[in-house]
Formats: structure tokens, C-alpha cells, sequence
């Protein structure tokens, strides 16, 4: 089979990758950025003759509007690549009787007072025009009708690209005080454990006759002062005095979630997921970063 993934360049597409290079499957890489094959997924024109042209019947679809804070002022453009452009995906993949893997997020969540894992069935009521658009393009995908595989997830780091934890690597290595919020919780998610779980749905074609949403983040939960104080204790940066502080500290144009925890029974069950806790991933990502920093 032949398998396009879309957003290359960013932190899941790179670990998308790495992984692929066991694959029995062929995989095309695409994005806007130079480095890669160009694919524009706002024009349904061009997603029809990259699948034509490559007999393309599955797409995993990294790509998206990701700046949270941005969002809330960048206007159509928002709405136009967390929407519009996965519907032009899926429109395409029922086309041709293929299967769409699209990444989706916690921020779908938000505006109710939860205090229980969040379920895939629960009604989403994002604070924001990034959850509200992602949103929007789940919605669109189920409208068309493809087959397709939905997979929300978390607090998203990785080696590669910007993330919390190269931030904080770097802020607590550099800084005598650091304030990091406590009041909101969630659970920390390495980019590479979410790219070998749909490495091997698609892999050994676990997709077939399981159509839906899907929640994935690493095991545990904890605060975005817990995450910092263990990515600084695993790299050694014990001298930063790091302090618990409200959100409230740190304006935003958008409320983020207070508690983005992910119920992952489904996906665990439908497809005999293991997930690694946080701390395990996270210890492992610090120690690449520290080693490749001593280079």
C-alpha cells in the first residue's frame, strides 16, 4: 500500500519517518516547507493528483494550524487548514475507497469543568479558535463519509521542532527562578510513542472495519510545574528554583484547558495499544537532547 503523510517536517511527521523505515508499505512525505515534496492540502485539486498520481489509499495527515495564541487573530486561515483541508482529504480518500488518519487534540475540550478523563463520545467545548477549529475538521471528516481513523492527543514533544520540553531543557539550564503553571493538568505525550502506535495500525492493518475517534496520550497525569520539574531533574538543571504558580500569571489570549487527560481505554482495547507512562518517555527524549547537545 501506498501511504502519504502530509505536515512532514513537524514533530510527528519526522517520527513518521523514522518508523516507516521498517514498513512493508511505501511511504510519500510531503509539506510546504523546502526539503520535501510540495503538497498544497488546501487545494483539492492537487491531494487528487498526488493520490492519483501515486496510487496513494491511505493518508496520515500531520499537518495543521498549531499556534494556540496565534489563532485568535491569524483569521480564515486557521478554520481553512484545521478544516477545510482535512474534508479535501477525506473527500478524496472516499474517492478512491482509502482510509484517512488525522491528528486531532485535547483543546477539541475545555469549556466544561471536567474532572474525570476526557471520553471520545464526550461533547467537545473548546475555549478557543485552534480546539474550536480542530473541531470543525473532525466534524467534516465524519460528514464526508471516508473511512477514517481520528486520533486526539496531548501535550505533544518530540526531538524535533519547538516544544515544551527543549524550552524548558533550555530555561532551567539558564535561569536561577522559573514560574510554571500548576493549575492545569494533562498528560505529556512523546510524538514518537503516538507515531508507533499508528505505525502499526496501518502496518498490520488493524484500521480495517474500525472507523471512529480514537484518544492517544502517554500514561500518568500531572501539571505543566510537575512535567518542568522532572524534565529538569532528569537533566541534571537542579539549580533553577522552579515554582508552582496559577495560569492566570501568564495571560493568554485564549483559555487553555484546566484538564486535558484523555480516557485511552478505546484505542487500547480496539487495537491492543501499550502505552509507555510519561515519565518513561520523557526521560528518554531528555537523554537524546542532552546527548546530542554534548556533541
Amino acid at each position: 500500500m501506498k501511504i502519504l503523510v502530509t505536515g512532514a517536517n513537524g514533530q510527528l511527521g519526522n517520527e513518521m519517518q523514522i518508523v516507516s523505515k521498517n514498513s512493508k508499505d511505501e511511504y510519500i512525505f510531503t509539506d510546504v516547507c523546502d526539503g520535501y515534496q510540495k503538497l498544497d492540502i488546501t487545494d483539492i485539486d492537487a491531494i487528487r493528483k498526488e493520490v492519483k498520481d501515486n496510487d496513494i489509499r491511505c493518508i496520515i495527515n500531520c499537518a495543521a494550524w498549531t499556534n494556540v495564541d496565534k489563532a485568535e487573530t491569524a483569521g480564515d486561515i486557521v478554520e481553512t487548514l484545521n478544516a477545510t483541508a482535512p474534508e479535501n482529504l477525506a473527500k478524496v480518500m472516499k474517492e478512491v475507497g482509502g482510509l484517512l488518519i488525522h491528528i486531532s487534540t485535547d483543546y477539541v475540550f475545555g469549556g466544561d469543568p471536567y474532572n474525570t478523563p476526557c471520553r471520545e463520545d464526550q461533547k467537545g467545548t473548546p475555549t478557543g479558535v485552534y480546539g474550536l477549529t480542530k473541531l470543525h475538521g473532525e466534524q467534516k471528516i465524519q460528514a464526508v463519509g471516508c473511512h477514517y481513523i481520528i486520533i486526539r492527543t496531548a501535550w505533544l514533544y518530540s526531538e524535533f521542532g519547538h516544544n515544551f520540553v527543549k524550552t524548558m531543557l533550555s530555561l532551567t539550564a539558564t535561569k536561577a527562578q522559573l514560574k510554571v503553571v500548576f493549575d492545569q493538568t494533562g498528560t505529556p505525550t512523546y510524538a514518537g510513542d503516538l507515531a508507533d502506535v499508528i505505525f502499526d495500525i496501518v502496518e498490520n492493518r488493524k484500521f480495517e472495519g474500525n472507523d471512529g475517534i480514537y484518544h492517544f496520550s502517554n500514561e500518568g497525569v500531572c501539571s505543566w510545574y510537575d512535567f518542568t520539574k522532572k524534565i529538569a531533574e532528569l537533566a541534571g538543571n537542579t539549580a533553577c528554583d522552579i515554582e508552582p504558580c496559577h495560569s492566570d500569571e501568564f495571560p493568554s489570549p485564549v483559555k487553555r484547558p484546566a484538564y486535558s487527560v484523555l480516557d485511552k481505554t478505546k484505542i487500547k482495547e480496539t487495537f491492543g495499544v501499550k502505552i509507555p507512562y510519561w515519565e518513561d518517555s520523557v526521560r528518554k527524549v531528555v537523554a537524546t537532547l542532552k546527548e546530542q547537545e554534548a556533541k
